[in-house]
């Protein structure tokens, strides 16, 4: 509560916060009423869909920024956009692009968990409510509040573009376009650890080809 006060310019003690609950009778817990986040999290895991924003520095001294979505239940990933000028508009439209690419798939999705990005507008969450879907934003400064997206953004940058010089945003996509997924997917083919990292290695052989041809990705 002190720090959604100072966002609003409110500058209060921790102890006047806490000195207020205690007068109006609310003791300090965990939570009050209903499941915690992670018993949320599991129990509708399969109408949670989580996005996010990561970015990539490219040899030319670019930062690229890449939006995806993923799905909680099945860990499937939709990278749907790569762009260096991440624009309001620019994102709602990507979001009703992987609408329109979802169909019916949407139908069974009840949640969208997002952090508070100001790139993610009013339209954006408009996108998603016209949908049926509620868009839940995560408190400011806890990205474990969105540990699956963060954990996906975590093995991509260790096994995949730290490893790597990108020249561009169309080389960026074609990077990411031939990798694997990093975890198993529930109710897809189950692959093996092994044959996740072969077809890994195969992946980053075939980027690091891509690569000698950098300049004529570079924009």
């Amino acid at each position: 509560m002190q720090g959604e006060l100072a966002r609003l310019g409110y500058r209060l003690a921790a102890s006047t916060v806490w000195k207020i609950l205690h007068q109006a009778g609310v003791d300090p817990a965990p939570r009050r009423t209903g499941p915690t986040w992670k018993q949320f999290l599991t129990a509708q895991a399969h109408t949670i869909l989580a996005c996010d924003f990561f970015t990539v520095d490219t040899v030319l001294l670019k930062r690229i920024y890449v939006l995806f979505f993923i799905e909680l239940a099945t860990r499937h990933v939709h990278v749907v956009g790569v762009t260096e000028h991440p624009t309001g508009t620019w994102v709602t439209q990507q979001a009703r692009n992987l609408l329109m690419s979802l169909d019916r798939r949407a139908d069974g999705i009840r949640f969208l968990l997002r952090d508070r990005d100001t790139k993610f507008t009013a339209a954006f969450d408009t996108a998603f409510t016209a949908a049926d879907i509620d868009v839940i934003r995560i408190p400011p400064q806890a990205p474990r509040a969105n540990a699956y997206a963060e954990r996906w953004v975590g093995t991509l940058r260790r096994e995949c573009t730290d490893r790597m010089l990108i020249a561009g945003e169309r080389h960026l996509s074609s990077v990411l376009a031939g990798t694997p997924s990093i975890t198993t997917a529930t109710g897809h083919t189950d692959h093996s650890a092994s044959d996740h990292r072969t077809r890994h290695r195969r992946s980053l052989i075939s980027a690091v080809l891509a690569s000698n041809d950098a300049r004529s990705w570079a924009d």
